[in-house]
């Protein structure tokens, strides 16, 4: 994985823009940084879903995605 210290250009904005309000990036997120690619549609794909939907408020979006990750056990 590529640490903070050796993100450059768009893997560093890419950084910023996924890290949470206490300035920390999550593993997931940073095991993208070894495919840029990946790193960028899982980005799109996560605010296509949680931000520009409609239908749903965003706590409701939230909590959906609490009881999934629940559900699967998942700690992340």
């Amino acid at each position: 994985m590529v640490s903070d210290d050796d993100a450059q250009g768009d893997l560093c904005a890419f950084f910023d823009a996924a890290r949470g309000p206490d300035g920390a990036l999550d593993e997931i997120m940073r095991v993208h940084s070894l495919h840029p690619a990946g790193f960028r549609a899982h980005d799109e794909l996560y605010r296509a879903v949680m931000r520009d939907s409609s239908r749903l408020r965003k706590v409701d979006r939230e909590l959906i995605a609490l009881v999934v990750s629940r559900v699967n056990e998942c700690h992340y």
